[in-house]
This record gives C-alpha cells, structure tokens and sequence, in this order.
C-alpha cells in the first residue's frame, strides 16, 4: 500500500471538501490510500497560530508526510491569485526535503476554491505549481478527456481542481462537476504514482 498525501489549507470549509472529494479519488486506485493533512493558519507575523493539534478536521502535516507520500495534491483558496499564506510558510519550511531530493520524481497536482468565478484560481493553481516544480515533482493535470472539464459552468481546469465557492453570505457547495474533477484529479495522481513506483 502507498500514500497520497492530500495536504490544504483551508478557512471556511470549500478546499476541505475539495481535499475529500480528491481523497475518494485516490482511493478508488487499488493498493493507494490517501493521506489527509493540513496547515495551521499564521499571524500577520507568519507564525502559527493554531493549537498544536487541530480541535476536527485533518492532522497538521509534518515533513515526513512529504517524505513518506508517494505523490501529493496540494490545495489552497485563492488570496489575490495566489496560494494562502499559511501554505506557503508550510512550504517555505521544506528546504530539508529539498537539499536531500526527497520529493524527487513523485507526482503531484493543485487544487483550489475561489469566492468567484474568474477570482483567480488559475493563477493559483500557477503559483502553488512552483515550489513543487524545484523540489523536483512531476506535474500532473487534467485533461480534456474528462467530460466534466468541458461541461462545467463553475469550477475545473486543466491545470488542476478548482472550486467556485461564493461569499460568506452566499456560500455553494461542490458543483456536480467540480466533485468529478476532484475525484478525477486524486485518481490520476492515484495510478500515476502507482506507474511510477513499479
């Protein structure tokens, strides 16, 4: 059995439910379980703030969850076409993994929620692509051969899930095919890294 490590931030629950759809789908990939963790939020000072262990929800990650996965999906809402900075200061902290190559050659994909339609998630997915591109990941998308990327009317892209959330006074569930996507995007990284390991 190998891990997919599924690692998110998220503040008001749209990346989290992402973050399990994309989980089902790594997990409907035979000898593959998914590894569901997330980062604590940081104080304008970047630090963390959050309790040493979260009160529900996933674990906080560790850098052995990145040693040990044999593929990540990593997720984010959109802050100004960018990743949360809770994500990044996780991020900004895998040097070690970076310096021994550990994260070398195994699959990865991007995921987010954005409060609008074009509230740019693509330049989020871009930005999150980064630091995965110079640990040495192998970029994995989605292509058009899944139906629900040309038939959605909210979120999905080839570059990875995405979620059209809403506001806080108007919040939207997963769309029937963002939950497609999601699960779509957790199964290709799912055999991918299965392909990779053999």
């Amino acid at each position: 059995m190998i891990d997919v490590l599924v690692l998110y931030y998220s503040r008001h629950g749209s990346t989290a439910a992402m973050a399990r759809q994309i989980a089902r789908g790594i997990e409907s990939v035979a000898g593959v379980q998914a590894r569901v963790r997330t980062v604590p939020p940081v104080s304008t000072d970047t630090e963390s703030t959050g309790p040493a262990v979260p009160e529900s929800g996933a674990p906080y990650a560790t850098s052995n969850d990145l040693r040990e996965c044999a593929g990540l999906v990593l997720g984010s809402p959109t802050r100004f076409g960018n990743m949360a900075a809770a994500l990044k200061y996780f991020l900004d902290g895998t040097s070690d993994l970076w310096l021994s190559g550990s994260l070398i050659g195994k699959p990865a994909a991007v995921f987010t929620s954005t409060g609008s339609l074009h509230g740019g998630n693509e330049a989020t997915l871009l930005s999150m692509m980064l630091p995965l591109l110079h640990h040495g990941m192998v970029l994995v998308g989605l292509p058009y051969s899944e139906p629900a990327l040309s038939a959605t009317t909210s979120g999905g892209t080839p570059y990875g899930a995405s979620h059209v959330a809403g506001t806080a006074s108007k919040p939207r569930v997963l769309s029937r095919d963002e939950i497609a996507l999601c699960q779509a995007l957790g199964k290709r990284v799912a055999a991918t890294a299965v392909k990779l390991a053999t």
